[in-house]
């Protein structure tokens, strides 16, 4: 498999098969959703987007960076969302990179979103499909994120079939400056188990597959392929 890594604004063209990495928090939140009972997650273009999605569906439940805001249901952390009930909602979702990335490459013929806690499924996938040119959208920081390009990094080898230790991995994005923003208080709408909740390897059995629907983005989960 040939794999390339590329921060959103170095994107020149619509890659064939796109995996969006966001580890903290944008898809470690959108998998936490799928878990709590969500049934699609809608990924907006902007906060004015997401405020006018949830006004024509009042019973969509809008989420976004920072901390609380008039018209939001959610904020996006993973330790204060899996206490939520969403069970056959559709949540839409705004976030400054994650969200931003997928909509980077919708018009690509499949577009994955991953984090830590689904890599293995996401790998299974892309595995299953044999695609020679995978680009790994890493989103945070321009592209130099190193938690998002760990994550992109782990996936492509066992995308592979490599057997590879995940330590060295989940060490450099424990490590890495959205980490210690998260760990310091810095980002708002946090919880203190974010980090540990974005580290936690293969928590979730499914992959994350954006598709368009009409005018929308929209992620689902997809069943986990076998395990090699």
């Amino acid at each position: 498999m040939d794999a390339r890594f590329l921060g959103i604004t170095d994107l020149v063209e619509v890659p064939s098969v796109a995996v969006v990495i966001d580890v903290m928090r944008a898809y470690t939140v959108a998998a936490w959703a799928f878990d709590r009972g969500a049934e699609k997650i809608v990924l907006a273009g902007s906060l004015d987007d997401a405020l006018a999605l949830k006004a024509r569906h009042p019973e969509w439940a809008a989420l976004k960076d920072g901390p609380p805001a008039p018209g939001f249901d959610l904020v996006n952390s993973p330790g204060l969302l899996r206490s939520a009930d969403l069970r056959g909602r559709t949540v839409v979702q705004k976030t400054t990179a994650g969200t931003v990335g997928a909509l980077a490459v919708k018009d690509a013929s499949l577009v994955l979103c991953a984090g830590f806690v689904v890599a293995e499924a996401t790998a299974g996938l892309l595995r299953t499909r044999g695609d020679e040119d995978v680009t790994f959208v890493v989103t945070g920081e321009d592209g130099r994120a190193d938690e998002d390009l760990a994550c992109a990094e782990y996936i492509a080898r066992r995308a592979t079939g490599t057997a590879t230790d995940p330590a060295g991995f989940l060490g450099r994005a424990a490590a890495s400056r959205a980490a210690e923003e998260l760990a310091q208080g810095v980002r708002e709408g946090a919880h203190p188990d974010d980090v540990a909740l974005c580290l936690e390897l293969d928590r979730f059995p499914f992959a994350m597959v954006a598709t368009q629907d009409d005018s929308l983005m929209v992620l689902r989960r997809c069943p986990v392929p076998p395990r090699i």
